[in-house]
Parts: C-alpha cells; structure tokens; sequence
C-alpha cells in the first residue's frame, strides 16, 4: 500500500485593504500620537496620502501597516505570516526603523526597496504637517521638524 503524498497548503486569500486596515486599527488601538490623537488617524492619513500620491493597493497596506512592527503593535512573525503579497511585506520592513540605526542606513533601505519611498514621503508628510506639529510642545516641535527635515534630505524628497 502506498502512501498518497501530502497535499501542500492551500494558497491564502491575500488580505483585503479593509481587512488591512482593519487589523492596523486594532493593533493599534491603544496607542496614541504624541498630540495625543488616536494613532489610526495617523495611519489613516499616511494611507490616503499614498493614495493620493498615486500608489497602488500594495502600498495603500503597506501604509495602513508602516508602524506595526517598529511600534510593536504587531510582532514581526505576524507580518512574516499574513497574506500579504512579499512586496508589501518588504515595504513595511523597509520603512520599519531599527533601534540605534542610523538615518543615513534606514535611508538607503528605504531607497533600496521598490514601492518604498512614496510610503515613507506619505508618512514624513503628515508627521511635518503644521497643524500636527503646532500641537506640540516647542522643543518636541523643533526636534521633529530637524529630523524630519533630515530623513527628507536624505531620501532625496
């Protein structure tokens, strides 16, 4: 008697943008910005902002999840494991900044990594958008809008 081989997984259905945004917004869902604001808010802007600029669906999810892991409010083997097609997956881990990686390092992986860049234009322009920034103490203020400012430079925005 012969065993019949195992038969492989069945393919994923990929996630949809909504349920994208809709794990975004739960994992993120205690968490707020240095305003104070819901943290979704930020998401949300950066994803219409990607929207905005042109991007496609799998930039819009890379959007929705630009903070998941940096913030850790997704760990890095969910994102591994999603349903997510491999080019939004290395987005997200080319926007996720590292601890004590220098701007110069994150930069260039940013710039390395295909879709990329318009994510991180999108992000860098809603955390600079004066109206954000004008609520926050002047020193955070200024410190913000030097780094912000820098990360641009460097990217080339």
């Amino acid at each position: 008697m012969t065993e019949t081989p195992p038969s492989p997984p069945a393919p994923s259905t990929p996630l949809t943008l909504a349920e994208v945004e809709a794990k975004a917004r739960a994992a993120h869902a205690t968490q707020t910005d240095k305003a104070g604001r819901p943290y979704a808010e930020h998401l949300q802007a950066v994803a219409e902002g990607v929207r905005a600029r042109g991007g496609d669906d799998e930039q819009i999810a890379a959007a929705w999840l630009h903070d998941a892991v940096e913030d850790e409010a997704l760990p890095g083997s969910w994102l591994e494991e999603a349903a997510l097609s491999r080019r939004t997956k290395d987005i997200v881990l080319a926007v996720t900044k590292l601890a004590g990686e220098a701007p110069e390092a994150y930069a260039r992986r940013i710039l390395d990594t295909p879709g990329a860049l318009l994510v991180k234009e999108a992000d860098l322009a809603h955390n600079a958008d004066p109206v954000r920034l004008a609520a926050l103490d002047a020193p955070t203020r200024t410190r913000l809008i030097e780094k912000y400012a820098k990360m641009r430079a460097l990217l080339g925005l």
